[in-house]
């Protein structure tokens, strides 16, 4: 990668995370010694790019908060990849946010151009992905399980187990699992505190709980 190419992906990055980043991490990206990171940040400087340090726990290198973004510009090589995946992420299922992902696809569309809209949609028809979707999963259960967990609510869940016994607890959402064939939510039981996984399939129900219920 030449210095200028270099510089232009270093302000891409920096202006894609507001949260800072080590000199360290930026060097290993770009394939550089810090030395030269450290020379390429002050280059950006000199242009008027309001680089900053920030000091302590999850500082590092970042664009001053005040800093405005310029608008997003998309070359039709670029939305048609990201629309292209955003696509096989849906239909195969790889994950249940699947309502919030179409909004963004359609705003990747909606910032190019006519011309390169028409492009996109002649790359998309060269694509073809073949596989197996994942369990499908009630639409309502996967609109709360997305808010509870962007929101850091409780969740109160109606589980249907492999026994069909059906269970109706209260938890805390701590990460989405995914693999090929199925969805797992890992939640802690508010109440007993016990971890454990919960197949996305087998909710029947699903609130976000703001005031737990004693």
């Amino acid at each position: 990668m030449q210095r200028t190419e270099r510089l232009f992906a270093l302000a891409e990055y920096l202006r894609g995370r507001r949260t800072g980043v080590t000199a360290e991490v930026l060097a290993e990206r770009f394939g550089v010694t810090i030395r030269t990171i450290y020379r390429d940040l002050d280059s950006l400087r000199a242009t008027s790019l309001p680089v900053s340090a920030e000091r302590g726990r999850g500082g590092g290198y970042a664009l001053d908060r005040s800093y405005t973004l310029p608008p997003v510009n998309f070359t039709a090589r670029e939305a048609a990849l990201i629309v292209a995946l955003g696509r096989f992420a849906i239909d195969m299922r790889l994950l249940p946010f699947a309502g919030t992902l179409e909004s963004a696809l359609d705003k990747v569309r909606a910032a190019l151009s006519t011309s390169a809209q028409r492009e996109l949609l002649t790359r998309l028809r060269e694509l073809t992905f073949i596989g197996v979707p994942a369990l499908p999963s009630k639409k309502p259960v996967r609109e709360a399980l997305e808010r509870a967990w962007f929101e850091q609510q409780p969740l109160r869940i109606t589980y249907v187990d492999s026994n069909f016994i059906e269970t109706v607890r209260d938890v805390r959402v701590l990460s989405v699992i995914m693999n090929r064939h199925e969805t797992r939510v890992e939640g802690e039981d508010v109440k007993t505190g016990e971890r454990r996984h919960f197949r996305l399939d087998h909710i029947t129900r699903a609130e976000v709980v703001r005031t737990l219920q004693p």
